[in-house]
């Protein structure tokens, strides 16, 4: 399993944000620059933290974007789930009936552990328990 490079470019930008003083914005622009980031990738990006309510965006001279929660309130499983949608292993995880040997699968219960313990550490992890873990 890989995320895709929209959530990866989307955790970078997350990132680069929790490190920003509270309620400060940066430019699009700086955060593409800085994060290694195509711009045009980025604007996408950007409405969909925005519409999934973890960003605020503004336009104009002292336009940007900022955090609309605090570091420690966002997860990494939020903003890949804002991007790519609901994770899953395998597609079985969230539909067990497309699985053609149904509840007798020796799978199934391995991959609704596995993910289980991927979902819980992602949903534990937040942006600011990274932002503590990262050298000075």
């Amino acid at each position: 399993m890989q995320i895709t490079k929209q959530a990866d470019y989307a955790l970078r930008a997350m990132l680069f944000l929790s490190k920003l003083p509270p309620n400060q914005r940066a430019a699009t622009s700086q955060i593409a620059d800085e994060q290694a980031i195509p711009p045009s990738f980025l604007a996408k990006i950007i409405s969909q933290l925005s519409i999934a309510g973890l960003i605020h965006t503004s336009r104009g001279a002292r336009g940007g974007v900022s955090l609309a929660l605090t570091p420690e309130k966002i997860s990494i499983l939020d903003v890949v789930e804002a991007i790519d949608g609901p994770l899953a292993l395998n597609e079985c995880t969230l539909n067990p009936s497309v699985c053609p040997l149904g509840p007798n699968c020796p799978l199934h219960v391995f991959w609704c552990e596995a993910q289980l313990e991927l979902v819980t550490k992602l949903r534990n992890t937040t942006f600011d328990t990274i932002k503590k873990s990262m050298l000075p």
